[in-house]
Order: structure tokens, then C-alpha cells, then sequence
């Protein structure tokens, strides 16, 4: 049976395609975490046994995957193998990238059946088969040394932040229109206006709000209103 070698590709922050070989890591990890939550807004109404909970946005999905690295192969005199020069590639991931003037984007690959790849059939354009990030943090244990002070094996826990752009993101949604909940609790100080451009994207687009909630006048919306809002037509997508 063959044994898939997870990898560390660099990728274009603007195509998100690989760039180079990749870097494999010496011994695939033997777990990996990722953690993904949403952003919710509580709307407290008087008289209401509980707040209502209104989405606002998708928070940066974090993937933390411990790696060991180890040269002993090689011995413990002088003919030792640092360690570094295998951690070294991936303590860069987190170093500034001269021509990005930031960490470099990459991509975490590992065999078959990544989670995210047998998504529901209607999120079926939000499937991965791999993790796309920048590295937020590395943490390098030092735990063994040759008598001359060269470090021989090491454990590095790599943290990455979900990395994606905003073009990408609008054709994986594939939203069915442009209103996000379909609904919207007015709050002190909103305007239909200021609603419309909230969940259209346009302020100009208020009037199908205020035909489908038969409010007369725009500018005085009651703190507490529960909007029906109606989907839009376009001919291109936001």
C-alpha cells in the first residue's frame, strides 16, 4: 500500500494555484485539527424568551497540525544532520516574503477524503480536497542534541488561518439571491436604504423592501420590525 506524504505547497495569493514542488514533511502527522465557527449578532426584542441569533459572517476557518522532523539517521558525531535544515522550510512560512511583503499563502495536501470534501449536494461548490491558509504561528520543540550542540529532532505545530478571495468565495457560494437570512430585525437608527445596501449590496435597492413590508414611509422604521426581504433578479451575480 502506498503512503501518501503530506505536503506544503506556496500558492498565488490571487489564482490560489501552486507554485514550486512543494515541501514534504519527513513523517505524516498522526492528527490535525480544524476549527471553523460563524459570527452571530444577538437581536434582543422586548418581551421575547430569548434573543434572535441573525448570521452576519463566516469566521477564518484555523487548521493546527503538529509535524515531527528527526536526521539522527545520519548519527550523533560529527557527522550530524542538523534538524534545521528540514524545519527551516516551514519556520519560513511564517517569515515576511520580500516580493509579498507578507507571509507567504500555501497549501496543506494530505491524501484522500480531506474533511470538506463530501459536502452536502447543495454545497457541492464549496468542496475541498485540501486546506489553503497563511501561517499564523510556528511552534518549534528542540528535544534532541548531538554532544556538539547540533539539534537532532524536533516537533513543530504549525497554525494556519483560512485564505481565500473574494471572487473565489462569490463563485464557491453560488448564493441563490442576493439576500443572505431573507429576513432582518430593524435596528435603532436603520434606514431602508442602509438595510438595502446591507443585504443587496446597493442602497438604491430599498423600494422592494418597502413594497414587500408595505411600509409608506422609508424613513420611519419601528427598533424591534421584522422585514421580510425579497429576492432580486439580476442578470449577473454580485
Amino acid at each position: 500500500m502506498q503512503v501518501l506524504p503530506a505536503r506544503f505547497w506556496r500558492v498565488d495569493p490571487n489564482t490560489l494555484y501552486p507554485v514550486g514542488s512543494g515541501m514534504r514533511v519527513m513523517f505524516n502527522p498522526t492528527d490535525f485539527t480544524l476549527n471553523k465557527s460563524s459570527q452571530l449578532a444577538e437581536i434582543t426584542i422586548p418581551g421575547l424568551a430569548a434573543p434572535l441569533q441573525q448570521f452576519v459572517r463566516g469566521q477564518a476557518e484555523k487548521l493546527t497540525v503538529k509535524l515531527l522532523f528527526d536526521t539522527t539517521d545520519r548519527g550523533m558525531d560529527n557527522r550530524a544532520r542538523a534538524v534545521t535544515e528540514e524545519t527551516d522550510k516551514f519556520y519560513s512560512l511564517v517569515r515576511i516574503d520580500p516580493e509579498l511583503h507578507a507571509p507567504p499563502v500555501c497549501m496543506f495536501v494530505w491524501g484522500k477524503g480531506f474533511p470538506g470534501e463530501n459536502l452536502l449536494p447543495q454545497m457541492a461548490s464549496q468542496k475541498r480536497s485540501w486546506f489553503v491558509g497563511v501561517v499564523e504561528s510556528v511552534q518549534q520543540d528542540f528535544t534532541l542534541f548531538s554532544p556538539l550542540g547540533v539539534p537532532l529532532r524536533a516537533n513543530l505545530t504549525i497554525t494556519l488561518r483560512e485564505y481565500d478571495t473574494m471572487i473565489n468565495q462569490q463563485i464557491e457560494l453560488r448564493l441563490l439571491s442576493e439576500d443572505r437570512t431573507r429576513s432582518h430585525v430593524v435596528q435603532r437608527g436603520e434606514t431602508l436604504s442602509g438595510i438595502a445596501s446591507q443585504v443587496y449590496g446597493n442602497p438604491a435597492d430599498w423600494r422592494p423592501i418597502a413594497r414587500e413590508n408595505q411600509i409608506a414611509n422609508p424613513r420611519r422604521l419601528r427598533p424591534g420590525a421584522v422585514l421580510q426581504i425579497p429576492r432580486i433578479e439580476r442578470s449577473t451575480p454580485l
